[in-house]
């Protein structure tokens, strides 16, 4: 696949803007090559290269709207799907919350593009594999991973003369390892945009140690523990919470950011002091897109929770305009506010404690509390005096993120992740949380 440059796109989407005879047009170009390799049992099973590219045209006379997407560039296909949409559009009702594509906005570039990354290889992949494989060989324990890198182009214009365009990279790695007779078992993640900060072999050694620790688990009653989320474990969690800041779901009282008797909670102080968030497009570890693809307006850096207070919420175009509030691009990324503090000083410092090393299953229990149910899994356990002393079956929690940020006892060092249940690239702190809610025992490693 050819990767279209900054100036083809800008000449495929002037091309479609003057095709048009609608009120309006949005044009977007997307093209992505994503490399793979999976592997179970400590044999590779798949291994593959996908490569797409595509437009998508969206038009609208008055307030309706039509849309058609196309995967060939010529002359004949673009004016086809010009008036396959502009057909769309006039059958279309009207939308009563239509908004007008965004005036020209500012676009300071971001660092989303490491050559390293775009430069992966069959050979890079098959060199993960093989020392997951190979060393969960040496210790008795069968490995199952799966990496995927990928290397991307956004490009956006509309009829008012926004244009936006930049390349990415980024790269996802998780192993599960198990001993044969399956009574052990560890698990690892990476994501990163720059492969130079990947390192395959400490990931998989980590995964490889927690399945060795893991086996012959102790049970434990349930009930409320002091307990330290690794930053995977952490992640998974806050990711519901991070998914709720939307100013209109608050202010119709369908989130936990809802205010009795109506309104949203905007500056109240909701968690500890401790917990500071923001989002930034040019962060040096989690960079992202400057714009928001789909609304086409500029990205900000914004503080989300500041010394525990709400300090932002996001406002879509049709709920600001509606409110009186400005619209800002929708975050890209989350970043958390952490310390020097490793995961092991967390433990020295725990008279008695349980480590969890994921969380799992996680599901929805109440929207307005967040309140959540889930799992442990693949490696959980119990610290005392300051030392790792046995690993313990893994339990099912009832918990919200919104208590647990208010119970925070430390918070370590912050790593690199894309949550499970989250849209965000995100930078989360392992974190030491008192009265964590078990309620009850499970079998799975």
């Amino acid at each position: 696949m050819k990767f279209l440059s900054q100036e083809e796109t800008k000449r495929i989407s002037d091309k479609v803007l003057k095709l048009t005879k609608a009120d309006q047009c949005e044009v977007s170009i997307n093209g992505s090559r994503k490399g793979n390799i999976r592997y179970a049992r400590n044999a590779v099973s798949t291994a593959g290269l996908i490569e797409d590219t595509q437009l998508v045209v969206s038009v609208a006379f008055g307030k309706k709207q039509g849309t058609a997407t196309v995967n060939e560039f010529d002359d004949k296909s673009l004016e086809k799907a010009v008036r396959r949409a502009e057909d769309l559009a006039r059958l279309a009702p009207e939308n009563p919350e239509f908004m007008p594509t965004p005036t020209k906005q500012e676009y300071k570039a971001s660092e989303t593009f490491f050559k390293k990354t775009a430069d992966i290889d069959p050979e890079f992949r098959a060199q993960v594999a093989a020392y997951s494989i190979e060393n969960s060989r040496k210790n008795k324990l069968v490995a199952a991973g799966f990496f995927t890198d990928g290397t991307s182009f956004t490009s956006i214009a509309n009829s008012n003369g926004v244009f936006g365009y930049q390349q990415d990279t980024g790269l996802d790695f998780t192993l599960t390892v198990r001993t044969e007779d399956g009574r052990g078992s560890g698990w690892v993640k990476r994501s990163v945009g720059d492969a130079s900060k990947f390192d395959a072999r400490a990931a998989s050694d980590i995964a490889i140690e927690k399945a060795l620790r893991s086996v012959d688990a102790k049970a434990l009653e349930p009930g409320r523990y002091t307990v330290i989320l690794e930053p995977a474990a952490t992640s998974d969690v806050l990711a519901y919470m991070f998914n709720a800041f939307d100013a209109r779901s608050a202010d119709e009282g369908r989130s936990f950011l809802a205010k009795k008797g109506g309104g949203n909670r905007l500056g109240e102080k909701l968690f500890d002091e401790q917990v500071n968030v923001w989002t930034d497009p040019w962060d040096k570890d989690v960079a992202v897109l400057p714009f928001d693809a789909q609304s086409m307006l500029a990205r900000e850096r914004q503080d989300i929770i500041k010394n525990g207070k709400i300090a932002s919420l996001n406002y879509s175009q049709y709920w600001a305009k509606k409110n009186g509030q400005r619209a800002v691009g929708t975050p890209g990324n989350i970043i958390m506010a952490g310390t020097n503090k490793s995961t092991e000083e967390l433990i020295a410092n725990t008279k008695k404690g349980i480590l969890v090393t994921r969380t799992w299953y996680i599901r929805m229990v109440d929207p307005q509390s967040v309140l959540l149910t889930g799992l442990t899994r693949d490696g959980t356990f119990y610290i005392e005096n300051g030392k790792i002393k046995h690993p313990i079956k893994n339990f099912r929690f009832n918990e919200s993120p919104v208590t647990m940020l208010n119970n925070i006892d430390e918070i370590g060092k912050p790593e690199i992740l894309s949550g499970d249940e989250s849209q965000f690239q995100l930078l989360i702190p392992a974190m030491k949380v008192r009265d964590f809610n078990f309620t009850s025992l499970s079998d799975a490693v």
